[in-house]
């Protein structure tokens, strides 16, 4: 995390920060260490933490690496003021369609995000609320799932990685893969020659001091059946570029 990008002055004025980790697209996780260099920046400025953590505990490649808002700090923060995390059932118990999540921390906070939720929220059907209900009292399909996501990115990593510059990522359900022409070329050219579908880097971002980070790279998503991903990973690798 690059916080010295901003000055003093900067760091002065902000009200809140917002933190996705894992991060989409690249599937990287913050380090407690820098956990630790932002409760910092906020105990001097005063600035709100949100945390975006729904993709964490569904989707952990590599467990030794896992952090999050709620785990101390290297100076063993106890408490969670101006902290609040968000998770839901999307990538947990993988049923994004039911939009179903929580968010917990600091309760001033929270007491005022509960207006704004007033105001601005909607109201869970109630065969939506038994669903939820059944989801995040099962921890048994949460770690079957990890167990296929690990499997799929077991089979699918090493064969496209010969092909295109990509690594298992920290936790996240795809590969962040370089492509070696323009992103768009490379899956308008996958999808008419091999009928694979994928997210092209450039359509996640702006640009940003003047270039794209998204640029050449693509996201391929492992959500289906492992043999399903393995078909189509053969078929990622048959591309003639």
């Amino acid at each position: 995390m690059e916080f010295e990008r901003l000055s003093p002055l900067d760091w002065a004025s902000v009200q809140l920060v917002y933190v996705c980790t894992p991060g989409n697209p690249t599937g990287r996780v913050m380090t407690l260490e820098e956990w630790g260099r932002l409760f910092e920046l906020a105990d001097r400025h005063g600035f709100i933490i949100a945390s975006d953590s729904a993709t964490r505990r569904s989707t952990s490649t590599r467990p030794h690496r896992r952090s999050g808002a709620g785990r101390r700090h290297p100076a063993r923060r106890d408490r969670f003021d101006r902290v609040v995390m968000f998770s839901s059932l999307s990538k947990r118990s993988n049923v994004p369609g039911m939009r179903s999540g929580f968010v917990a921390g600091d309760a001033e906070v929270l007491r005022k995000f509960l207006l704004y939720r007033t105001y601005h929220g909607t109201a869970m059907s109630p065969p939506v609320q038994t669903a939820s209900i059944a989801a995040w009292n099962d921890e048994v399909h949460v770690v079957a799932n990890r167990r296929l996501y690990a499997q799929k990115f077991a089979q699918a990593t090493p064969v496209i990685s010969q092909h295109l510059d990509c690594g298992r990522p920290d936790a996240a359900f795809y590969l962040w893969a370089r492509t070696p022409i323009a992103d768009t070329e490379y899956a308008r050219r996958l999808f008419a020659e091999k009928n694979v579908t994928v997210l092209p880097g450039s359509y996640l971002s702006r640009p940003v001091d003047g270039m794209n980070p998204g640029t050449n790279f693509v996201r391929i998503a492992l959500v289906a059946e492992p043999a399903e991903v393995a078909d189509a990973t053969a078929r990622i690798a048959s591309l003639k570029l």
